[in-house]
């Protein structure tokens, strides 16, 4: 519950500086997909076509759109492209970064790495790339032997998915097959608020994993995780009923979600017509009932319900003055 609640608190101070600060911050999102070295032609053309779902959708939303790795180039050291854009995006303000790895991964037992063409990129480096962003960021490393990306990149405010849950699952990872995918399909909106979160789009993913698996007669060589509350510690998606988790970890760590359902690449009408000030707002409320909800049996009853009418009575004004 703590995690959650300093998630909560992390949020209502972006809030609050994105407000201040820059009221005129550029809500336009970007994506940025690196598409790894395939090895193998048929590979090559999987994850061209799995980064092309990504560009539809980045379309669909009106969100910057960056590809590196994809097509014929004569480019040799991806890794220096990739570190190029980074550099380039704006490192504070409201709109999301999403950052999408495609392709192989590889972990020697220390560090792990993305396969690209020309140096790889490890975990490390890449964690000390998004250390200045301070904007809300998504990773979503769809490789093989990805989990170990988790520990590294995971921070408050930030949505870290990985294809394995252990740098032993080495095999040819299929969840960026269903990921991207998942964001245009309508039936992957579970709660039917006509938009599909990133939450939403991990678990359809990964329950077409296991489907793959599954209707293969093959035992499953991915198990993919989400982090959004900065333990790094991940949940799998076969914990959450509908959208939210139902399982407790051993050691009662706090679970995911909360803060994923809330990043939306492509938005309902209603969420586009949410200035982005006052969308961050409502998020960092959310986030305080979610954290509240996990709190409930040590609270007692009349506090919490005394303290959930506080936040929701914010929450009502917030809507109210949206309208």
């Amino acid at each position: 519950m703590r995690a959650l609640a300093a998630l909560a608190l992390s949020a209502v101070a972006m809030a609050a500086s994105a407000l201040a600060a820059n009221p005129a911050a550029d809500s336009k999102p970007s994506v940025l997909v690196a598409v790894g070295a395939a090895g193998e032609e048929q590979f090559g053309e999987a994850f061209e076509t799995w980064a092309a779902d990504w560009a539809k959708a980045a379309a669909q939303a009106g969100a910057n759109f960056t590809c590196i790795g994809a097509g014929r180039d004569a480019s040799t050291n991806d890794l220096a492209r990739l570190t190029k854009a980074l550099e380039a995006e704006r490192k504070e303000g409201d709109a999301e970064l999403w950052l999408v790895l495609i392709g192989h991964g590889t972990f020697d037992g220390k560090e792990a790495r993305f396969n690209l063409t020309g140096p790889d990129l490890s975990a490390t480096a890449l964690a000390a790339m998004l250390k200045p962003f301070t904007r809300p960021v998504a990773v979503l490393n769809c490789s093989s032997a990805s989990a170990p990306f988790m520990a590294k990149l995971a921070a408050p405010g930030r949505v870290v998915i990985t294809a394995t849950r252990s740098g032993s699952e080495i095999n040819f990872a299929r969840l960026g097959q269903f990921l991207g995918a998942a964001l245009l399909d309508a039936d992957a909106d579970l709660d039917k608020d006509g938009q599909t979160s990133l939450l939403e789009a991990y678990l359809v993913a990964s329950a077409r994993v296991a489907e793959f698996y599954k209707g293969e007669g093959r035992l499953a060589t991915e198990h993919a995780l989400l982090d959004d509350t900065g333990d790094g510690l991940g949940t799998p998606g076969d914990w959450f009923r509908g959208i939210r988790a139902v399982r407790k970890a051993a050691d009662n760590a706090p679970l995911d979600g909360a803060r994923a359902h809330q990043f939306h690449l492509v938005r309902s009408a209603q969420e586009r017509r949410m200035p982005a000030g006052l969308r961050m707002k409502r998020d960092a409320l959310e986030l305080q009932v979610a954290a509240l909800r996990e709190s409930k049996k040590d609270l007692g009853e009349a506090e919490y319900y005394k303290r959930l009418e506080s936040v929701l009575l914010e929450l009502a004004k917030l809507y109210d003055g949206a309208k």
